[in-house]
């Protein structure tokens, strides 16, 4: 059995209209040196799987479904 985590960001350079919110709120509230706030998604999967059965799994799942490769960016870590 392994456990993936999963983490999917908006491509660099594309807008982030919800880190932007953030960003601003942060500075708003007087938190300084915020420069920027990226918002993505963070996911966790148990798999009955291990080694590169595993990581192909993770990697066809990102691709199909849950992250969108057009404008998000994707990377995960497989722990057994």
């Amino acid at each position: 059995m392994a456990r993936a985590k999963i983490y999917i960001t908006p491509k660099v350079g594309l807008l982030d209209p919800q880190g932007k919110a953030i960003a601003e709120a942060l500075i708003a509230l007087g938190f300084q040196g915020v420069r920027e706030v990226r918002v993505g998604k963070y996911l966790e999967v148990d798999l009955d799987a291990a080694g590169t059965r595993a990581d192909a799994l993770i990697d066809d799942m990102c691709r199909k479904l849950l992250s969108n490769t057009v404008i998000e960016s994707y990377r995960y870590e497989i722990e057994s």
